[in-house]
């Protein structure tokens, strides 16, 4: 099964403007692959799956230890330092009870006060231990969640709350380090060179996954075979680069919105994190698609009048998943006051695949391109695949846009006005100007 469909584009882009791009995409890949471009100090992800696999048997070795010494494990980091673990756990865990011994509640990924008291109340009577995420240390949300909980730890377990803290960061420098180094958490590795939104396939995704029960060498195994193919197979065939050049054309005929469309709710989180990877690698510079997900078909029911009928400034990239991994079996109803014997003999399944072909013809004919990405079941080798596939077609898309994909200056604005806000020192003559303009 091929990964990339996008005969539901054709109406849009021309098969000759995909091939007159072939150069400049191989321009962007080469920039990847060479480590020419900019950014390209950001880059280790590209090669990671090959070399992750001496981290393994150490994390599914922690991971075992978590597994017996706590029933939770508390995930602090925010952004992607927890986005790409949730969607893991999301995609790969049954919709009910945990997957495993440990269950897996992340904090730091928001201020709200209320979600934060109501997880102190709910460890008062759990054994729980901490996986902290963070390249410094320092981000406010997670830094004040590592602080309410440590100390929390601490209360709980005395001295021995430091061997229930395990510390993912960058090894040898950041506040994070410094206070793992002085209180002897175990430490595992985030590298230097790779972005938190591409970090999912390090420790900073794989030791909460691992600790869930889900198999992390299948992740790895699936982002290998990714990898692979986005390095090796040629343009026409090359799922990653065909999927960069698509969207770029549509970008320039005037596409301004892409939504991530799985009808799945498994592949809700996969969603979010899509949305930061592309958000924060793309929008620089006054350019950019802006990235959105929805749910069908719940959603049809909510935001389809608008794809249908509203502006048309955006597409639809649709993950399509060939085998649920459940299935049932319609049957006839001798009153059939609701009319649904027609539907008697087919599962379920069948009726969310045609509801899946009906609303793509219906889009398109609306003007709303549509990409389909096929995958033949949901497993971790396939989730391992999708990241991979993701993070490469988006490192490509940057650079054929024309900014730095892996960067995010932007995000610091708020941060500067927050601090200010607080009274944090050094930042006196900005709080004073915005009191002024208040």
């Amino acid at each position: 099964m091929k990964l990339l469909d996008y005969s539901n584009v054709l109406k849009f882009v021309s098969e000759a403007e995909i091939e007159a791009l072939e150069g400049a995409v191989l321009v962007s890949k080469e920039k990847l692959l060479t480590k020419f471009g900019t950014g390209s100090e950001y880059l280790g992800w590209v090669d990671y799956p090959l070399t992750a696999e001496k981290e393994l048997d150490r994390i599914l070795k922690t991971a075992e230890k978590i597994q017996n010494e706590a029933s939770v494990l508390l995930v602090i980091g925010i952004g992607g330092s927890y986005l790409g673990a949730k969607a893991g756990l999301s995609m790969l865990s049954p919709y009910l009870g945990k997957t495993g011994k440990t269950e897996l509640v992340f904090v730091g990924n928001t201020l709200s006060s209320t979600y934060t008291q109501e997880i102190i109340d709910y460890l008062a009577d759990k054994d729980f231990s901490i996986n902290v995420i963070s390249k410094s240390g320092t981000t406010t949300e997670p830094a004040l969640a590592f602080r309410l909980f440590r100390n929390l730890l601490q209360e709980k377990y005395g001295d021995k709350a430091k061997n229930r803290i395990y510390a993912t960061t960058t090894i040898g420098k950041g506040v994070l380090y410094q206070m793992a180094k002085e209180n002897g958490y175990e430490t595992f590795s985030i590298p230097e060179d790779i972005g938190g939104r591409y970090s999912v396939l390090t420790p900073v995704g794989l030791l909460p996954l691992a600790v869930a029960g889900i198999d992390i060498k299948a992740i790895i195994a699936g982002a290998q075979t990714e990898r692979e193919k986005a390095l090796e197979k040629v343009y026409p065939d090359n799922d990653a680069l065909l999927y960069a050049a698509i969207r770029n054309l549509l970008y320039r005929k005037g596409k301004a919105i892409e939504i991530f469309v799985t009808y799945e709710p498994k592949l809700k989180y996969l969603g979010e994190w899509y949305k930061q990877l592309f958000g924060e690698s793309e929008g620089k510079d006054g350019k950019g698609l802006f990235p959105a997900s929805v749910l069908y078909t719940t959603d049809l029911h909510s935001l389809g009048q608008y794809v249908q009928d509203g502006r048309r400034i955006l597409f639809e990239t649709v993950i399509n998943i060939d085998k649920p991994e459940q299935d049932i079996l319609l049957k006839e109803d001798a009153e059939n006051l609701d009319g649904l014997n027609y539907l008697a003999g087919k599962t379920l399944d069948t009726v969310n695949k045609q509801a899946l072909k009906g609303t793509v013809l219906a889009h398109v004919d609306g003007s709303v391109p549509n990409l389909i990405l096929n995958i033949p079941e949901i497993s971790p080798y396939q989730f391992g695949r999708l990241v991979y596939f993701f993070m490469f077609a988006c490192g490509v898309s940057g650079h054929l846009l024309g900014v730095n994909p892996f960067n995010q200056e932007g995000v610091e604005a708020y941060k500067k006005n927050m601090f200010a806000l607080l009274g944090k020192p050094g930042f006196e003559e900005l709080r004073e100007r915005l009191l002024k303009n208040k």
